[in-house]
């Protein structure tokens, strides 16, 4: 049985100190081991992580490009035109599943006025444009959030 108190860390995985400055003996005596003088020899002496002695780093020398949004992967729009394959005539983000026009992974959909609706249905819990909602009011639809 292991108890609490009976707990050590495991064998080599807690190593001394080196201790410097204590005499020529030691082999780590006068300097510590940092040689003579220079910048890293003194005391707080170190740059910071990129520093290359005061030439342009190369993290700024390099053009910035790229940006991968963090949600474009769970959200996705869709078409009005796409909107006439769902039977039922309440579309929400379930029935989008079902029918096969988004993925399970999505959890934003937004409805945008691209294609013709001829039916009335109504729209609950999504998001969507402005053109998209009077199309949708004018087939006689309606959008409830």
């Amino acid at each position: 049985m292991m108890n609490l108190n009976s707990l050590k860390p495991a064998v080599g995985a807690k190593t001394k100190a080196k201790r410097l400055g204590r005499g020529i003996g030691s082999g780590k005596g006068k300097t510590c081991g940092k040689g003579h003088k220079g910048q890293k020899a003194r005391a707080g002496g170190y740059h910071k992580v990129g520093f290359e002695g005061g030439q342009m780093p190369l993290q700024r020398r390099l053009p910035k490009f790229g940006f991968r949004s963090r949600t474009a992967r769970f959200t996705a729009e869709v078409r009005l035109g796409e909107l006439s394959s769902i039977s039922g005539d309440i579309i929400n983000l379930q029935e989008l599943f079902d029918a096969n026009i988004v993925s399970k992974s999505i959890k934003k959909v937004k409805i945008i006025a691209s294609g013709k609706i001829d039916r009335a249905v109504t729209i609950q819990g999504l998001s969507i444009t402005q053109g998209a909602r009077k199309a949708i009011e004018s087939a006689g639809g309606k959008v409830v959030n």
